[in-house]
């Protein structure tokens, strides 16, 4: 075999495998989020906008467990209740109350719940036990469960405060009256159920419109410090926008 026949048996299988010569809808071009276009410094795309909560959280979920374990709730004994008992606030903790906890503890959270009749025992959380627990260690039980209980970390964070103060209502230790039992019979819908998650972001993010033109695409500065409120009838608390956190 002459060497010129030798290079091109070694060299065209590597020309080949350099070569698409087939294509799918599993291998086409695409672009990340984040990646730099050519060899530009701007994002292909930028953050979305409205995506920085502005209400931060209490207990994200990487400071403390989900675990139903008694120290876990115990660690959020702590925890300061920042929604105050008002009409609104004791309304919607009304419903979520008798979609999620009358079921078991009754309508007035005196343990006799309808499940009751069908074996699940009777928790009365109206007891002199329970009404001596903070208002912490409740949201944390609600958050986490424990023993029969089972978590309903599904009731947002601000539901959940609203929540606990209607049970302290129930419970005759917060000097206020609230209406007891279903809100109308079953299958009705409109405000006689929670609404729309409260939780949703609307802060605007520091970046947008990315475009290849340097003279376009730098970045506004970033939103200001501002107050805006948790909910119609709350305290007002101050927003950093870059990082969705509140301070009192």
């Amino acid at each position: 075999m002459s060497a010129r026949i030798r290079t091109l048996v070694l060299v065209c299988p590597l020309l080949l495998t350099a070569c698409e010569w087939f294509t799918d809808f599993k291998r086409q071009p695409s672009i990340s989020t984040w990646e730099q276009v050519k060899d530009s410094t701007t994002p292909s795309r930028g953050n979305p906008q409205m995506s920085v909560p502005t209400v931060g959280t209490a207990v994200a979920g990487y400071q403390v467990s989900y675990g139903a374990f008694p120290a876990t709730i115990d660690s959020m004994a702590g925890l300061r209740n920042p929604t105050a008992a008002s009409d609104s606030s004791l309304a919607n903790g009304r419903k979520y109350f008798q979609i999620n906890c009358a079921v078991c503890h009754g309508d007035r959270a005196m343990g006799d719940g309808p499940a009751t009749r069908y074996g699940m025992p009777g928790i009365n959380l109206t007891t002199d036990m329970t009404k001596a627990r903070t208002d912490g260690y409740i949201f944390g039980m609600i958050r986490n469960g424990r023993g029969l209980m089972p978590p309903y970390n599904r009731i947002e964070e601000l539901d959940r405060w609203d929540v606990v103060n209607y049970l302290r209502a129930l419970q005759g230790v917060s000097g206020k009256t609230v209406p007891i039992g279903p809100l109308a019979a079953p299958g009705v819908t409109g405000d006689k159920v929670p609404g729309p998650t409260r939780l949703g972001p609307n802060q605007p993010a520091p970046f947008f419109k990315p475009h290849n033109n340097a003279a376009t695409s730098a970045a506004p500065a970033a939103a200001p410090t501002d107050t805006v409120p948790t909910r119609a009838d709350s305290t007002r608390v101050r927003v950093d926008s870059t990082r969705g956190r509140t301070t009192r």
